[in-house]
């Protein structure tokens, strides 16, 4: 038997564009793609063509639904794939339109990294400090709540500043430091980018010859990957579930899912949710391969030494490690048109588990321009406030902070099927 290679070790970088609307983030990642030669001949050939002589708008590359074209804007979410001699990445082009926040929300849950756009020609840049736009403190909050652990600003546009772009450039970074210092946001950089032009994107500018830093495309090579925790206790959902042999026999059933946090191998102990049953690991498997152990980050089947009832939703934990709670404290980031109310009845699905559940109380919503909390008895579509959540059934949740996979229920409007918030619990 061996051990699977662990993820981390060809690991390539996800992160996401995010910012306001029209701030450039489509055509930040057409240049990116350009730049590297990640664009298909075709590809290429096509956009020449709508272009007409003129110089090629790259914000198509990735937005190709035709009511993103027709509106000049980014809707859904975009996913691109470029490497570079050191490092592979995969791209999430988010919208920064207000409606589409929800989208923002999917691909920030899984990144490793967020650029927040940074629109110069937007805001009053000559003013003390410089007011930033709602949205681009929006996502970058919810980039932070998120657990994105990288954020970079990249200042946008540049280019189109007749006056000193020197001074536009250091009045908006002393405003965004202010910013993140407040919100408790770690900066891993902050660059004057023209993404139409290409100035500090993938090379350094010949322009702003008073911007001695390192472009975007190296800020990013060198960004660590996030990783959740291998050492300490097992926790793994159950995706599905797959019986070898025929007949009605007692063939031994493996249970397949992405290890949120922790190791599995054979002899281990493991406890069930919600049924609560220990057994012990009889096998481990890897790509329909029986191995040493698997890890955080990768799909493993477990086989167990007696038969569970165990099904899609249920987890498998260390026994001890995790206790199940039907009430919590989380944070809400509300997504809806409706607002969210204390007493409705929504679903949340934690893992693959759908369940019934009721927000009791809402503690407070936070200020996006202070970042305070203020009280509060629903949230509006956007907003991003603190409550109380009881579930129908018990689930096996600790803190987000902890374990992303482990703290973050989705919540569904059970009427209009609509996903309606992200939950990042807080405490059980």
């Amino acid at each position: 038997m061996s051990t699977p290679m662990t993820d981390n070790q060809h690991k390539a970088l996800r992160f996401l564009t995010a910012g306001s609307v029209d701030d450039g983030k489509s055509t930040l990642i057409g240049r990116l793609l350009f730049d590297s030669r990640a664009i298909l001949a075709d590809q290429l050939d096509a956009l020449e063509k709508r272009a007409a002589g003129a110089p090629i708008d790259l914000s198509l590359l990735t937005d190709g639904l035709e009511a993103e074209r027709e509106q000049g804007i980014t809707i859904d979410v975009a996913y691109r794939y470029f490497a570079t001699k050191t490092r592979k990445f995969i791209i999430a082009d988010a919208p920064g339109h207000e409606q589409y926040t929800r989208n923002m929300v999917t691909a920030a849950a899984g990144s490793d990294a967020a650029v927040v756009l940074v629109d110069i020609t937007k805001i009053d840049w000559k003013a003390s400090p410089v007011p930033l736009l709602a949205q681009t403190r929006r996502h970058s909050l919810l980039a932070h709540l998120l657990r994105v652990p990288n954020i970079v600003f990249a200042i946008n546009k540049l280019d189109a500043i007749d006056e000193d772009t020197q001074v536009a450039f250091e009045n908006v970074e002393a405003s965004l430091r202010a910013f993140a210092a407040q919100a408790g946001i770690a900066i891993k950089g902050v660059i004057p980018v023209s993404a139409l032009r290409g100035d500090n994107v993938t090379t350094p500018s010949a322009n702003w010859p008073w911007y001695q830093g390192p472009t975007l495309l190296h800020v990013l090579e060198e960004l660590p990957a996030s990783d959740e925790r291998h050492d300490g206790a097992l926790l793994q959902p159950v995706q599905y579930v797959t019986r070898e042999g025929e007949g009605t026999g007692h063939q031994p059933r493996t249970f397949w899912g992405r290890i949120a946090h922790g190791t599995v191998k054979a002899g281990d102990a493991v406890q069930a949710f919600p049924s609560g049953e220990t057994a012990v690991v009889a096998e481990v498997r890897y790509n329909a391969e029986v191995v040493d152990q698997c890890e955080a980050g990768q799909s493993a089947g477990i086989v167990l030494d007696r038969q569970v009832d165990i099904s899609r939703g249920d987890w498998l934990a260390t026994p001890g490690a995790i206790k199940a709670s039907d009430t919590f404290t989380a944070t809400l980031a509300w997504l809806d048109a409706e607002p969210a109310i204390v007493g409705r009845k929504y679903w949340v699905r934690h893992g693959n588990r759908w369940v019934q559940a009721r927000i009791t109380a809402i503690d407070s919503r936070m200020d996006i321009h202070t970042l305070e909390d203020q009280d509060a008895h629903e949230l509006a579509v956007n907003e991003i406030g603190r409550v109380q959540i009881q579930t129908q059934q018990a689930l096996p949740i600790e803190p987000y902070l902890d374990n992303r996979v482990g703290g973050a229920l989705i919540v569904v409007d059970p009427t209009t099927n609509r996903t309606s918030g992200a939950l990042l619990v807080k405490a059980a």
